[in-house]
């Protein structure tokens, strides 16, 4: 028997494709239009497909950059300062969502300085009957610069008075916690990732006034510093206005349970522990609660929001007259968010590792068991001694220098904490040496390829010395990633 050729007039796909000798006119229309479809789809894949290898070719030429560290250590913040560098018109269009954070971040320190001092019965009384270790507030101790109310003399019952009236007063005003967590949110909650934390996903700021207005306007800024006041008129979202309009109405009370020598006492003590940025939107109340309101770019920097599952942020960076586009992913530093990294490692070009120095007194949320340090360290570990990893570009920032200097200028003795400080001296110079020392060497241990580790101590809010540091580190970053790609 003959093989059928493709050409040949019996060849059995052809035989199968050929119509039938009663088809219809409505069968033959109907044929022709999905022979139609089935080509225009065929040649949509094939393009899709172009599309595709065009835009891998071209990412062959990008740098992939991971922040990688635990949470709150100022990954997120360092994101903000690559696109405040590289793409400042994206930080004025979300400005407007920014609104919501800072507002949640104000509330939530009052329902927390007001939570601490319910469980001291709003007094001193008793305070000093209990070592300052054996109760752990949320976060981080920062007291403000002395105020004038500091330390002058209260009467007992006077003082309880105060600070049942305020709570009274200040009661609306903190029962739109929970409203503002869920604007940001979406209503997400992590489990086992801490007590109070809000999370949110990559996009966050666009649903934010989505969720609110059910549709987003978008407009142009005019410049890097603000956003037109006429955009922001737009955005009309009814909770965020109400909480504006409470913080307007109860800025003096706001002002008075800050300032007032029952809080600043505890505080001393180290009975009320707060996070740095509550400090910040709380000593800056008057500007925050002013009723033409608009986030700065301090503001944003400063404001606190936990992420979660891994963010991608594009840049486009030019050195030496070539344009490479940057790839940098802020990641989730979580305990129980930590496993969403690894996809991300087989093909990264450098690492910035962010480590805050300032944690050696604070504890994970996650495990109060833990110091932040030790938790830092250990997870530092596990980069350098990645395999897939062991060829990455590495930078490390040891961040928030300036709350550590503060810390120690305080009179905060490392070795109550860290018992292997012992009895070095407490200034703030050997203490950043100390932990540096410390990072070195567990790179030293895991550096099978003579790996060279970039150090940096670093303060990420401060904008014009990280934008330096970035700039070093991206110079850096592109020296190693020519080298690797054999293309010097």
């Amino acid at each position: 028997m003959r093989t059928p050729s493709i050409y040949s007039q019996d060849d059995p796909i052809s035989a199968a494709l050929k119509p039938s000798a009663t088809e219809t006119d409505q069968e033959r229309i109907a044929r022709l239009e999905a022979e139609a479809e089935a080509k225009r789809i065929s040649e949509q894949i094939d393009d899709d497909l172009r599309e595709e290898r065009e835009r891998l070719r071209r990412r062959k030429g990008d740098v992939k950059l991971l922040l990688l560290g635990q949470a709150e250590s100022g990954k997120s913040t360092l994101q903000k300062q690559f696109q405040l560098m590289y793409k400042p018109n994206s930080l004025d269009q979300e400005r407007a969502s920014w609104t919501t954070v800072v507002y949640f971040n104000v509330v939530h320190s009052l329902k927390h300085i007001l939570s601490i001092l319910e469980s001291w019965d709003d007094s001193l009384e008793g305070v000093n009957d209990e070592p300052s270790s054996s109760r752990r507030g949320n976060g981080f101790d920062q007291s403000a610069t002395p105020s004038p109310m500091e330390g002058s003399p209260v009467d007992e019952a006077t003082g309880t008075l105060q600070i049942a009236n305020l709570r009274r007063r200040l009661s609306p005003l903190i029962a739109t916690d929970e409203q503002l967590a869920n604007r940001l949110s979406g209503g997400i909650t992590v489990s086992g990732s801490g007590k109070g934390s809000v999370f949110v996903r990559s996009g966050w700021q666009a649903r934010t006034i989505e969720n609110a207005l059910g549709r987003i306007k978008k407009k142009p800024s005019a410049d890097h510093e603000q956003v037109s006041r006429a955009s922001m008129e737009e955005l009309h979202d009814p909770l965020v206005k109400e909480v504006g309009r409470m913080l307007q109405l109860c800025e003096a009370d706001i002002h008075e349970l800050w300032n007032h020598p029952i809080v600043k006492s505890l505080m001393t003590k180290r009975k009320l522990k707060l996070d740095e940025w509550s400090e910040f939107f709380l000593r800056h109340i008057h500007r925050v609660a002013a009723p033409d309101y608009i986030p700065s770019t301090d503001d944003i920097l400063h404001a606190r929001i936990q992420t979660m599952g891994v963010a991608e942020h594009t840049f486009d960076v030019n050195l030496h007259g070539k344009n490479v586009t940057w790839h940098l992913f802020d990641v989730g530093g979580a305990r129980g968010q930590r496993h969403t990294w690894v996809p991300y490692f087989d093909d990264a070009n450098a690492i910035i590792f962010v480590a805050p120095v300032s944690a050696f007194d604070q504890y994970l949320e996650e495990d109060p068991r833990t110091n932040r340090i030790d938790d830092s360290l250990q997870l530092f570990t596990q980069i350098c001694s990645n395999a897939l990893l062991k060829n990455v570009h590495l930078v490390l920032f040891l961040n928030k220098t300036d709350i550590l200097r503060a810390k120690l200028e305080r009179g905060l003795r490392v070795k109550k904490y860290i018992t292997s400080f012992g009895d070095r001296s407490n200034d703030y110079e050997t203490v950043v040496q100390y932990f540096r020392a410390h990072f070195l060497q567990v790179h030293r241990k895991n550096n099978e390829n003579r790996r060279v580790l970039y150090t940096h101590f670093t303060s990420v809010v401060d904008t014009k010395a990280t934008q330096r540091i970035i700039g070093n580190v991206r110079d850096s970053i592109f020296r190693g990633y020519l080298q690797s790609a054999a293309l010097v």
